[in-house]
C-alpha cells in the first residue's frame, strides 16, 4: 500500500453488514420481525374494534422497526470523505436522512406503508379452514405467525424443533407445514428431507420460512421439494397469497387421490360383476346344451316311428337345422369363454390341409345345395402336413363357409382354397364368396365379441352368433392371423394363416 493510494474509509474494513457475524445479525433481526408483526396485528385489531387513536402510534412502532431492519439488511450508505453529520440534541449523529434513503431502495419484501386495511386483500368469502403446522424454535416467532394464520381462519399447531415437527405430522393430518430453516437439534433441511422421503408424508406441502440473507438456502429447499417460501417479516398479503396457493394445490391433489380411489373401487366392482355375469352366462349356456342335444337327437330318430310325409319331413328338417345352429352358437360361446381365460388347450397333431378342407366343405354342402350355390375347393399340390388342432380348425372353416353361404344370393359361388404362405413356413386358408360384401369400417369389428351387437343395432347382420370371434381366437391360439377383404356388392374373402409348426406359447 503506497502513500499515493491511501485506502478509502469503506475499504479499510469489511462492508456492513458482512462485518457482523451471521448469527448476530440473525439474533438482531428476530426481535425486529416480532415487533413489526405484533404492531401490524395490534393496528388491525384497533381498526376492527374502533380504537383508531392507537393506530398512528402503532404505525410509528412498525415504521421504526422497519427502518432498523433495513439498516441491518443493507447497512448505511457511505459518506463522502470529510463529511460530518450534524449532532442531534442529545449529542449523537443523526442518520435519519441516510436511513430513509436506504429504506427507499429496499426490495418490497417488507410490509408496505399504510393503514392495515391497505396491507391485506380481504376476500369476499372466508377461505376453507385448514390445519397448519408452524415449526420455529423461537417462541415469539411462532406466536406472531400462528396468530396471523388464525386471523385468516386456519387452525394452527406449533412445534419448537424438527423432532417435534416429525412427531406431529405422523400423528395428525396437516394440510401445510411452515418450516423455519435455522433450528437446533434438527434443522429445516433435515425435516424437509425426511418429509419428502416418506411415502405417507411427501404429499404435505412445505413452505420455508427465511430471512433476507437466507434466500440462497431457500432455493436449495425448493430444489429438495419445498412448495414455496416466506421471507421475514411476514407481509400479510404475501402470507395469505402463498399459503392459499399451496392449500389450493393440496386440495386439488386430495381431490385427485379421492377420485382415483373411487375409480379403483368402481373398477374392482365392475370386474367382480363381469366375473359374476360371465359365470352365470357360462352356467346357463352349458346347461342349455344338454336338453338341446336331447331334442335334436330325438327328432333325428323320428324316422324309426314310421314314414313321414313331405310336409312333416320338411318341418322336421327345419327344426333339426335350427337346433343344430343353436347348438353351434352355444358351443362357440363356451369355447370363446375358454379361449379368453386360457382354459382351452389345443391338441396338436399332424393335419392334412386337403383332408381338412374336404371335411369342412362336406359339412356345409347341403346348405349350399339348398340355396343353389356353387361350392368348390382348391388346394395347392404337394402341401406338407402341419401341426394343429384339427377339430378347432375345421370349425373355423365351417364357420367361414357357413357365413359365406348365408350371405351369398342364389346362383352365387363359394370357394375354399389353400396355398403356401409367402414366408414359406405357413399355409394360407381362404374362403371366397360373391355375396353382398362388408363395408371397410366393419373389417375389425366383426371379429370382436361385442362388435356383433353394434352391427345388429345399426341394422347390419354380417354374421351369426360368435362364430367369427371364435375363428379369430382359435387362429391366434395357433399363432396365426385372420383378416378380410371385401368390396360391397361384389363379395368377400376371409383368409387366415396357420404356421406349419407350433410357435412358442401356441
Amino acid at each position: 500500500m503506497t502513500a499515493e493510494n491511501p485506502p478509502s474509509p469503506r475499504s479499510a474494513a469489511a462492508p456492513w453488514p458482512a462485518a457482523l457475524p451471521a448469527q448476530y445479525l440473525h439474533d438482531l433481526r428476530t426481535p425486529l420481525h416480532q415487533i413489526i408483526g405484533y404492531a401490524e396485528m395490534l393496528a388491525e385489531q384497533a381498526e376492527e374494534e374502533g380504537q383508531r387513536g392507537f393506530v398512528p402510534d402503532l404505525e410509528k412502532i412498525r415504521a421504526a422497526g422497519r427502518q432498523l431492519l433495513v439498516l441491518l439488511n443493507n447497512g448505511p450508505e457511505p459518506m463522502p470523505e470529510g463529511t460530518t453529520l450534524p449532532a442531534s440534541r442529545n449529542g449523537s449523529s443523526s442518520v435519519r436522512s441516510s436511513n430513509m434513503a436506504v429504506a427507499s431502495a429496499t426490495p418490497s419484501v417488507l410490509p408496505p406503508e399504510g393503514p392495515p386495511s391497505a396491507w391485506e386483500l380481504r376476500p369476499s368469502a372466508a377461505p376453507p379452514v385448514a390445519l397448519l403446522l408452524v415449526v420455529d424454535d423461537n417462541e415469539m416467532n411462532r406466536d406472531v405467525l400462528s396468530r396471523r394464520l388464525r386471523m385468516q381462519g386456519h387452525r394452527v399447531a406449533v412445534a419448537e424443533n424438527g423432532r417435534q415437527a416429525m412427531e406431529s405430522v405422523r400423528a395428525r393430518d396437516f394440510d401445510l407445514v411452515l418450516l423455519d430453516i435455522l433450528m437446533p437439534e434438527m434443522d429445516g433441511y433435515a425435516v424437509l428431507e425426511q418429509l419428502k422421503a416418506d411415502e405417507t408424508l411427501r404429499h404435505i406441502p412445505v413452505v420455508m420460512i427465511s430471512a433476507l440473507d437466507e434466500l440462497e438456502n431457500t432455493a436449495r429447499c425448493i430444489e429438495m421439494g419445498a412448495e414455496d417460501y416466506l421471507p421475514k417479516p411476514f407481509v400479510p398479503t404475501l402470507l395469505k397469497a402463498r399459503v392459499g396457493a399451496c392449500l389450493e394445490k393440496k386440495r386439488a391433489r386430495d381431490r385427485e387421490v379421492r377420485l382415483f380411489e373411487q375409480l379403483r373401487q368402481n373398477y374392482a366392482r365392475l370386474q367382480e360383476l363381469e366375473r359374476q355375469r360371465d359365470d352365470l352366462t357360462q352356467m346357463i349356456v352349458h346347461d342349455l346344451r344338454t336338453p338341446l342335444t336331447s331334442v335334436i337327437t330325438g327328432m333325428q330318430t323320428l324316422d324309426v316311428l314310421g314314414d313321414l310325409n313331405a310336409g312333416q319331413r320338411e318341418m322336421m328338417d327345419l327344426a333339426i337345422g335350427g337346433g343344430e345352429t343353436l347348438l353351434g352358437m352355444i358351443n362357440d360361446l363356451l369355447d370363446v369363454e375358454k379361449l379368453e381365460c386360457g382354459a382351452m388347450e389345443l391338441e396338436h397333431a399332424p393335419v392334412s390341409a386337403d383332408e381338412l378342407v374336404a371335411a369342412a366343405v362336406l359339412q356345409v354342402a347341403s346348405l349350399a345345395e339348398s340355396k343353389t350355390l356353387s361350392l368348390d375347393s382348391s388346394v395347392a399340390a404337394d402341401l406338407p402336413p402341419f401341426q394343429g388342432d384339427e377339430d378347432k380348425l375345421r370349425r373355423v372353416l365351417v364357420n367361414l363357409l357357413g357365413n359365406a353361404i348365408k350371405f351369398t344370393p342364389a346362383g352365387g359361388a363359394v370357394t375354399a382354397d389353400v396355398r403356401p404362405g409367402a414366408d414359406g413356413h405357413s399355409l394360407v386358408f381362404s374362403v371366397r364368396d360373391t355375396g353382398e360384401g362388408i363395408p371397410p369400417e366393419a373389417f375389425e369389428r366383426i371379429f370382436e365379441k361385442f362388435g356383433q351387437v353394434e352391427s345388429r343395432q345399426g341394422g347390419r347382420n354380417m354374421s351369426t352368433g360368435l362364430g367369427l370371434t371364435f375363428c379369430k381366437m382359435a387362429v391366434e391360439a395357433h399363432g396365426g392371423h385372420i383378416g378380410v377383404e371385401s368390396i360391397p356388392g361384389e363379395g368377400s374373402i376371409f383368409s387366415f394363416t396357420i404356421p406349419l409348426a407350433p410357435r412358442d406359447g401356441a
